[in-house]
């Protein structure tokens, strides 16, 4: 709950920068001159990426929540037990043991969205969150019934 409401803080802290930083971009333009008025179209573009970025991971956010509670409901969701360092972190050797197990899996089921939600949790358990992002989004693609394109494994 506490990592919702961290993120619901950071989201309204987002929101109204981007209000901010878009009011400030009318201002120039409305100023007149070519610079201020080609300053207020680029501080224009950073909110609506900004804000791009923040309804993208958002919605990522609550697909993989989805996944979470229907593997979790189905009694398929892993069990955090993977040895840990006195910092909390997961010990290395022990995650990449899990990956080689959560990629066999994957391998065998490929079409099997849990397979690829459990990889995903290997991939971010072994600290790569870019590959793990990438196998959730194939998992979620999966579950939704989607051709999803093949994600890279290496």
């Amino acid at each position: 709950m506490g990592a919702r409401i961290g993120y619901a803080v950071v989201s309204a802290v987002l929101v109204v920068y981007f209000v901010f930083v878009g009011h400030r971009g009318v201002v120039l333009i409305l100023h007149g001159t070519w610079v201020s008025v080609a300053l207020g179209l680029a501080a224009l573009v950073l909110p609506l990426i900004g804000a791009w970025f923040l309804w993208h991971s958002t919605r990522f956010a609550q697909q993989a929540g989805r996944l979470t509670r229907e593997l979790e409901a189905e009694g398929g969701l892993l069990v955090d037990d993977l040895p840990r360092a006195p910092s909390g972190r997961i010990d290395r050797d022990a995650a990449d043991a899990a990956f080689a197990r959560r990629q066999a899996e994957t391998e065998a089921s490929p079409e099997d969205w849990r397979c690829w939600f459990r990889l995903a949790v290997a991939y971010h358990d072994a600290r790569d969150t870019a590959r793990g992002r990438r196998a959730m989004r194939h998992a979620i693609d999966l579950h939704a019934g989607r051709a999803p394109a093949a994600p890279g494994r290496n």
